[in-house]
């Protein structure tokens, strides 16, 4: 356990202090005790390191608003104690902290497993309205529907305990971190770079996840030159945790043969960055598990494609920016749809809106977002202009806005654009907040 500054993690080593480093990286919303059941196997031949999230698990709810800044606190960790090369595997937003590494910071890394990962999560709209949800309602929505996404049914009905651990560890999980969480995964996007990851990888999905399936672990598979695809059936989006036992085989198997050696960078190397011995095989460890665990099926593991041409990423003009942030603020689906109608007649204005609206003005960094999103409404009700009012709305609740201060917002313009614009704007603003702030079934 550690003492925990905001430019670090709280962590726990297992393991020999003498043996190499391997960093295993949680999901959103877990705590490193989603890793209990490989712990004891893996301790026997490497240093194992766990890290918790921020706000996750008891530590400090310091927000991390991008995947880079997560991994950049990891490193700052890892700095502190002196560990200079290693092995990872993370889960999920784990598994973006484990891309990150591997595109930006590869003289780190001696091996790599992505477990229940994609080059992209779903939509950035998806997370951006999970956040607005929490924001709303706090945590507890997303904590009973947890089970639903990281189990099969049949696990969670099998295992109670473990299904109502999984909801107690969403449940006190701090919000504010959960949702700079969700920011950090709408903006990951990878897909163009898979091509330079250039460190030995494996790819473990289970074979019945919903959330980041086979579809997207094939997808990486495709992309990183030198990966391998694992499938372990009857596991869903939590593998580790529904079929430990497959996951551990896998992961020492991968971690014994796949380690790569040291860059040769002139710099000496401290003994726990030395690349590990391909150790020889040891009989497997009995997990503690605090219930019966389901039988293991084989895992089946496939070698993926070899990897295209990574599409070259130019530097964006401000045409290129506008959309990015117009996608951010208004959503994905909003901008598609308007995008979509465009026509020769109104492609041109659509180009202008984009390029100098959000490229430029919603691109400045004079007001943050949520302020924009304060005078954006305001103008609107004093406009009367109440279709743009209802995305906007929107766009208000995903820079940050909750209901309470979009209702001061629009009280203060019945004060300075008069009562019918404002009554007129509370009906539409009013549906709009419910369609999004209702949690999903």
């Amino acid at each position: 356990m550690s003492e925990t500054p905001p430019n670090t993690l709280q962590y726990r080593f297992d393991g020999p202090e003498d043996a190499p480093v391997l960093i295993l990286g949680p999901s959103l919303g877990t705590t490193w005790h989603m890793w209990d059941r490989q712990v004891p196997e893996l301790a026997e031949q490497w240093r194992v390191f766990r890290f918790d999230l921020p706000g996750h698990g008891g530590a400090p709810a310091h927000p991390a608003g991008s995947v880079a800044e997560l991994t950049g606190r990891l490193l700052a960790t890892l700095d502190a104690l002196g560990v200079q090369r290693f092995g990872y595997a993370g889960c999920a937003l784990g598994g973006a902290v484990g891309i990150e590494l591997a595109l930006r910071h590869p003289e780190r890394l001696a091996s790599l497993a992505l477990v229940a990962a994609s080059p992209r999560f779903g939509t950035a709209d998806e997370f951006r309205q999970r956040g607005v949800v929490v924001r709303t309602n706090g945590l507890d929505p997303i904590a009973r529907t947890s089970p639903d996404r990281w189990f099969t049914g049949g696990f969670a009905a099998a295992q109670p305990a473990i299904t109502e651990w999984a909801v107690q560890m969403v449940r006190t999980t701090d919000p504010g971190c959960y949702v700079a969480a969700c920011e950090a995964l709408a903006a990951f996007d990878v897909r163009a770079e898979l091509g330079r990851v250039g460190v030995p990888t494996m790819v473990l999905v289970g074979s019945d996840d919903q959330v980041t399936g086979p579809a997207e672990a094939r997808t990486l598979v495709a992309g990183i030159p030198d990966a391998r695809l694992a499938v372990v059936p009857g596991a869903s989006h939590l593998v580790p945790v529904e079929q430990p036992a497959a996951v551990t085989d896998l992961l020492v198997h991968h971690f014994s043969t796949a380690w790569q050696q040291p860059f040769d960078t002139g710099q000496t190397v401290l003994p726990n960055a030395q690349a590990a011995p391909v150790p020889q095989a040891v009989p497997a460890a009995a997990a503690p598990a605090p219930v019966p665990a389901a039988p293991q099926p084989a895992p089946v593991a496939e070698i993926g494609p070899a990897a295209g041409p990574a599409q070259a990423a130019g530097r964006p003009d401000r045409y290129e920016t506008g959309l990015k942030i117009r996608r951010e603020v208004l959503g994905d689906a909003h901008v598609d749809q308007v995008l979509a109608e465009s026509d020769g007649f109104s492609g041109d204005f659509q180009e202008f809106v984009t390029r100098y609206a959000w490229g430029e003005i919603w691109g400045r960094p004079g007001l943050d977002r949520r302020t924009r999103s304060c005078i954006t409404l305001t103008a609107l009700v004093a406009g009367g202009h109440l279709e743009d009012l209802a995305f906007h709305t929107r766009a208000a609740l995903r820079n940050g806005l909750t209901p309470d201060e979009i209702k001061e917002v629009l009280l203060q313009t019945a004060v300075h654009c008069g009562v019918p614009a404002a009554s007129s704007a509370f009906r539409v603003a009013q549906r709009v907040i419910r369609e999004e702030t209702t949690p999903a079934e």
